[in-house]
């Protein structure tokens, strides 16, 4: 197969990190072409302030030497700008009279330095803070001049500042606001941090807007337009920074604030995507080093022609050091009416928390000083989950070293930008004898980034060489009888294409060669997912068009007539009543789902028992979608219970004889009097005056568990869709025998509000759903 030729606009973290996805996902599919209009090999810019401040030098920022473009066969053209895209005859051209042809094009331009547009800012003296060659100014400066200010006190001015008094200036922090970084920190949170800078050496000047720049050729200081004036022998611009979208709007492609892209990372030209802060994703631009890569993974996925539910956009955090200093920040950390918070601060150590809560979950917070709980915060921010007392102790309690590692989980992220886990990391120390950050780095891509992290990876590289460390990485395989998880086992049945169980366990060296009870129905499920048309045989079961009966212990049947969302006739009644008399069956009761259970019948009485029953009869034995409980009836509730009813007659039809992971008990409640118990239901719906609320991952057993609510539908045709969708992408997404509940914990609520709130998405699991359905009634009544 011939390759496609592949060129990326940008050499920056954002567009090769792009390309390290794509190289993962297909390192034969494309030939790539990489151009840069800095002269440097990809770098980490986010790491340019341990450059100024002396930390480091620019070979410890580099992130991808020659050799790696070369070991992936990459054309690299550092200096040289792209200046035209030809969409027509998809060439681009460059500064150098270049032509390059294309088959796809990524623009990963990233942004430029926005400068203030005001009477002095051409002089001498005056830069910005965003390449090497800036680094490299501003050190030039400090050698003959001592007085510097820095327009900006956002992350990038204070990272300016710190290092300008390291190279031994004097240095003023000019900004807007009434506090550094409030975009990030609340006013306590930032008032601690000027003070600490105070203490380093840096003075502020707040509330100031900035006039003119003045001096001769050279700038010599700034004036305000209160009348103030502030000698200056450098002016440092660190006041925010703009998409480079020049080159797309010369291209025809359509830019709002940056480049429009769709979830794919597509923009509105064929064949031309975009990654990276040159992006516009509803709405939004993304300037921090997580949401850049998560944009990454999916385009490199797209383009490589894998199938991938699409980018929904990412929740914002920032957690980094700043001149010595931990501050974190996520989410909506200034409360309103409708929240509330929790605040905790130790004025003496200098540490600040703050927890933002609306109806028990997590919705934004401020850290200060100890910050080691912040991952944590990230994710159930993220995940929307309701926070438990022992949850909040352990995010104000005084952190040290061993213990917060020591307490987390293993799944629980360390580095937020690469998704790298804590799992991943012990791992790679036990197999591979990593024992410093830096192996870490180059060996996971944990810290390689924003580096927010680094203090956490060596809180954890201590405690794995402590006396205290006695955790075992233990992979969760599907049962004995196999080394591989059923991740993998499922992506090993479609690569080979294997369509039996025995075939699977004969090709992927199966330890037992007829399985277990635990692998076996496990195969089975995996089988019909991925071939609807599976056959699979089930003793218990006798089927024919309408009838099954369900093996008892003592060798009887049992035959539930299906009364469609607990509804019945007179008609019906009968039917089963004469039966009962005509076969003498010894045991009737009624359901907890409102059905007629009949139990005891013998075998040879099934086929004449059917006959003259003459009624659909409930098919759901194992694991399926049980018939719906719904409240009919009761006395203490005189609402309309017609529309909800209705709606469970729907869902039971649409849902008969389809398989499912786990079995999946649903309640539907006419009203907020909950008769069905629809808030403890693997799948719950309320109906109330201004629609129907739908709550997921319930359960009523033993160790009850409350739902969560997944949404509010306006009607019930969106409910109904909602609930066809949840279920598909359940059976599509989940382990074999794993509960509602788990798989919601492991693959976030957030996630799927997001895959099921999207309109195509979700008519295409209705449609599968639908097909399936089919396929497994067409199976079970073949085997008749």
């Amino acid at each position: 197969m011939k390759k496609q030729k592949l060129v990326l606009i940008g050499n920056g973290m954002a567009g090769i990190n792009c390309i390290e996805e794509i190289l993962k996902n297909s390192s034969t599919m494309f030939d790539i072409t990489v151009f840069g209009s800095e002269p440097h090999y990809n770098y980490n810019r986010i790491m340019l302030s341990t450059v100024l401040q002396g930390d480091t030098k620019v070979d410890d920022i580099t992130l991808h030497d020659r050799s790696w473009y070369k070991q992936h066969q990459i054309e690299l053209y550092t200096g040289e700008t792209v200046i035209k895209v030809d969409t027509d005859k998809k060439v681009i051209r460059t500064d150098k009279n270049r032509e390059v042809p294309y088959d796809k094009l990524i623009f990963a331009t990233g942004s430029v330095p926005f400068m203030l547009p005001i009477p002095g800012a051409d002089k001498e003296g005056v830069v910005a803070f965003r390449t090497i060659e800036d680094c490299q100014k501003i050190i030039n400066i400090s050698n003959n001049h001592k007085k510097a200010v820095v327009i900006g006190g956002g992350l990038l001015g204070l990272e300016a500042a710190r290092g300008l008094l390291n190279l031994g200036m004097e240095v003023d922090v000019v900004h807007l606001a009434k506090h550094v970084m409030e975009r990030q920190l609340d006013q306590t949170a930032a008032q601690l941090l000027q003070q600490e800078l105070k203490e380093q050496g840096m003075n502020f000047l707040l509330e100031k807007v900035t006039e003119e720049i003045v001096g001769g050729s050279r700038v010599e200081g700034l004036r305000f337009k209160d009348g103030s004036v502030v000698e200056a022998d450098a002016v440092i611009m660190a006041v925010g920074v703009r998409p480079n979208v020049q080159m797309a709007m010369d291209s025809g492609i359509e830019v709002n604030r940056a480049i429009v892209v769709n979830d794919y990372l597509q923009t509105s030209t064929p064949d031309i995507y975009a990654v990276g802060e040159c992006v516009e994703h509803r709405g939004t631009v993304y300037g921090l080093v997580k949401p850049l890569y998560e944009q990454g993974r999916i385009l490199a996925k797209h383009i490589c022609e894998i199938e991938e539910v699409g980018y929904q956009g990412s929740t914002l955090s920032t957690q980094l050091k700043i001149s010595g200093v931990d501050v974190f920040s996520v989410g909506q950390f200034q409360p309103d009416e409708a929240s509330k918070m929790i605040t905790q601060y130790d004025e003496l150590a200098g540490i600040y928390k703050k927890i933002v809560l609306k109806d028990e979950k997590i919705i934004g917070s401020v850290l200060f000083g100890d910050t080691k709980a912040g991952n944590k915060l990230l994710e159930m921010v993220s995940k929307q989950k309701v926070i438990t007392d022992e949850e909040k102790m352990l995010i104000l309690q005084a952190s040290n070293e061993e213990s917060q590692v020591a307490a987390m989980e293993q799944t629980d992220l360390i580095c937020l930008c690469n998704g790298v886990t804590k799992g991943t990391i012990i791992e790679a120390c036990q197999t591979q004898g990593l024992t410093t950050a830096e192996e870490v780095k180059k060996c996971t891509k944990a810290s390689s980034a924003c580096g927010g992290c680094k203090p956490l990876v060596n809180d954890l590289l201590a405690y794995v060489q402590s006396d205290e460390f006695d955790e075992v990485i233990e992979k969760e395989t599907m049962c004995g009888c196999t080394t591989l998880t059923d991740e993998e086992i499922v992506m090993e049945m479609q690569l080979r294409e294997l369509a039996s169980v025995q075939e699977v366990m004969k090709k992927l060296n199966w330890k037992k060669e007829h399985g277990c009870s635990v692998c076996q129905p496990a195969l089975q499920y995996y089988l019909g997912m991925i071939y609807p048309e599976y056959e699979t045989k089930q003793e218990s079961l006798f089927i024919n068009e309408r009838m099954n009966a369900t093996l008892q212990e003592d060798g009887t049947y049992s035959v539930t007539p299906q009364m469609y969302g607990g509804m019945t006739t007179a008609e019906e009644l009968r039917k089963i009543a004469n039966v009962i008399d005509k076969y003498q069956v010894p045991n009737v009761a009624i359901t907890s789902e409102q059905r007629v259970h009949l139990m005891g019948i013998k075998e040879e009485q099934l086929e004449s028992l059917w006959k003259d029953l003459d009624l659909p009869l409930s098919s759901t034995y194992g694991n399926t979608v049980q018939n719906i409980k719904t409240c009919i009836g009761e006395t203490v509730c005189k609402c309309d219970k017609q529309e909800a009813l209705g709606l469970a007659v729907e869902i039971e039809k649409k849902t008969d004889y389809l398989t499912t992971p786990y079995r999946i008990k649903m309640g539907i409640s006419a009203c907020m009097h909950n008769g069905a118990g629809s808030t403890t239901k693997d799948i719950g719906i309320i109906q109330f005056d201004r629609g129907w609320e739908v709550y997921v991952g319930g359960s009523s057993g033993r160790n009850a568990r409350p739902a969560q609510l997944l949404c509010v539908a306006e009607t019930k045709i969106e409910a109904y869709e909602i609930v066809l969708g949840f279920i598909q992408y359940y059976r599509e997404t989940a382990k074999y025998a794993e509960r509602s509940w788990e798989w919601i914990d492991r693959i976030n609520l957030l996630h799927i509000r997001e895959v099921l709130f999207d309109q195509d998405l979700r008519e295409q699991l209705i449609e599968d759903l639908e097909y399936d359905t089919y396929q497994n009634k067409k199976v079970l009544l073949s085997n008749k």
